[in-house]
């Protein structure tokens, strides 16, 4: 139980401080509480550009044949779609999560460093405009898959280096935003608060942002090396003057895989906050936790090569990737037990950020499983890049990450804005969300199975029956998210009941100590916690 001790709880903040108003308080904000909600609001802007190539890509899989667009720009929109959600809604959301509730959990003022916060945060709106304007530019967008495997990724147009230039300025915002954490977590901490004493969320976030600094250089060489490759006269990939088109899959699933993991283990950290609350209880096997949290960060670094069972590895590599992919669900697996054992006996309610936690441990399990099965080289190599694998790194992303960032939200909204949020209107949000995702992405293993490739515009008649029901089901859960964003999040910003300090009962930790909405000056004198 966290507490504090001989602390100053009169506040004194934003009106005596003259906190900045108007554009000036957005364009230069070091404030972490509203860079955090630039954050936010720029991650669902590229969520809802991304989600809209899904609606294309869905109307486009309705049925066989070409509806709307040619093949090409069908892979446009695949490609974009991938990397629009990958690198500009999941992440940036997370770090928006990040700079709101690090400082306030760990009791300190403030990040670190307050102007690099800013400019990694404005270095995102013009890597997001060359994405999307890469559609406009001469050939179109790149289709070469997110992944941009070569030779596809160099013989695309100009808005292939458009990408590259994007993730470059993304990367180099990801590597700032990861210092940022690293330094504020090991050196800002309230006095009493140890490391061992820190809540879950804080912990993943730090294992995250060391795999960001570990693996987006990676990402920044591999993509260099292919902008030399199409414009510089190199070979790095090119196999007709000694290079290996493997070595990008290499580099890339090195820097892709740790990936994954840096847009789950914060939503690891969420859910591990909100399950306790929603339980009465404290969480079981603290410790265990931070250790399977680490544990998990590590493994990824050595499982990189099981998306290339398909390449024609020795079998000595495929046995070593197999059974490295099959660990990490021991560490998984100790997080899931621990998130049950804690609702065990517990005295639980279900309001809607328990509901989204509960939906995120069920179907983030299903994309785990679909993982392990995958981890099996025979059966990867007989359903790779088939909608086998669409579905289980869905289940993975949108059923996992999205599902803990609305749990997310719907749990420091109060905090946020001040606002309780609609609970009626968030569990139809959540019931229509669990409903439509699995109606969505289940259909899609059964169509890998069947052996229906991804990337595809045009397919076979016999896949039509489950691609109508999961295109039917794919704009039903778009229009869930446009309810939440118009019914839901708007609203409480605007008004709603007033949240008090602690609006939930089982909650622990620094930030219920604040008064809600969170002031501009959050701990002027730092809590002791004992």
């Amino acid at each position: 139980m966290t507490t504090l001790q001989g602390t100053d709880t009169t506040f004194h903040h934003a009106d005596e401080h003259h906190a900045p108003h108007g554009w000036r308080r957005w364009l230069f904000a070091t404030n972490h509480k509203d860079i955090g909600t630039l954050y936010l609001w720029f991650s669902m802007i590229m969520f809802l550009s991304g989600g809209t190539l899904a609606m294309f890509i869905r109307a486009e899989l309705f049925q066989p044949g070409l509806q709307f667009v040619y093949p090409e720009v069908f892979n446009q929109f695949t490609t974009m779609h991938g990397l629009i959600m990958v690198f500009g809604a999941i992440m940036p959301a997370f770090v928006g999560f990040g700079n709101w509730m690090i400082p306030l959990q760990i009791g300190a003022s403030d990040m670190a460093f307050a102007r690099m916060n800013n400019f990694s945060f404005w270095l995102l709106p013009p890597a997001a405009i060359l994405l999307i304007a890469s559609f406009f530019a001469g050939g179109g967008a790149t289709a070469a898959g997110w992944t941009m495997y070569p030779p596809l990724s160099t013989q695309m147009g100009i808005g292939m280096d458009l990408a590259i230039f994007a993730i470059h300025i993304m990367g180099a915002s990801s590597i700032m935003g990861a210092i940022n954490i690293i330094v504020t977590i090991l050196n800002m901490r309230a006095p009493g608060m140890a490391l061992m004493k820190m809540p879950m969320f804080s912990w993943t976030w730090l294992f995250t942002a060391y795999l960001l600094i570990a693996v987006m250089p990676v990402l920044a060489a591999a993509v260099t090396m292919l902008l030399t490759d199409r414009h510089f006269g190199t070979y790095f990939y090119n196999a007709a003057g000694g290079g290996d088109p493997l070595l990008w899959q290499h580099i890339f699933w090195f820097f892709g895989h740790p990936e994954v993991y840096i847009m789950i283990l914060p939503a690891f950290g969420i859910i591990s906050e909100i399950v306790p609350a929603f339980s009465r209880k404290p969480l079981f096997g603290y410790a265990s936790m931070v250790y399977a949290a680490g544990s998990i960060a590590i493994i990824s670094f050595i499982v990189w090569a099981h998306h290339m069972f398909a390449t024609g590895m020795p079998v000595t590599g495929q046995l070593f990737f197999m059974y490295a992919t099959m660990l990490v669900a021991v560490p998984t697996g100790v997080k899931v037990f621990n998130w049950i054992a804690t609702m065990w006996r517990g005295s639980l309610t279900f309001e809607t950020p328990m509901l989204f936690s509960i939906g995120f441990i069920w179907v983030f399990t299903i994309g785990g499983f679909t993982g392990l099965i995958l981890s099996v080289a025979p059966i990867d190599i007989q359903v790779h890049d088939t909608y086998y694998v669409v579905a289980h790194f869905h289940y993975v992303l949108v059923a996992g990450s999205l599902f803990a960032l609305f749990a997310g939200f719907y749990y420091w909204a109060p905090k946020w804005t001040g606002h309780m949020y609609p609970e009626r209107r968030g569990e139809f949000h959540f019931w229509n969300s669990l409903i439509w995702v699995n109606v969505t992405f289940f259909p899609m293993h059964f169509l890998g199975l069947a052996g229906m490739p991804r990337r595809y515009a045009d397919y076979p008649t016999q896949f039509t029956d489950f691609n109508m029901v999961s295109s039917v089901g794919a704009f039903l859960f778009g229009l869930t998210q446009l309810y939440f964003l118009f019914f839901v999040v708007l609203p409480t910003i605007r008004g709603g009941v007033p949240a008090p300090a602690k609006p939930w009962e089982g909650a622990d930790g620094l930030e219920w100590t604040v008064p809600s909405p969170a002031p501009f000056h959050t701990f002027e004198k730092p809590p002791v916690v004992k």
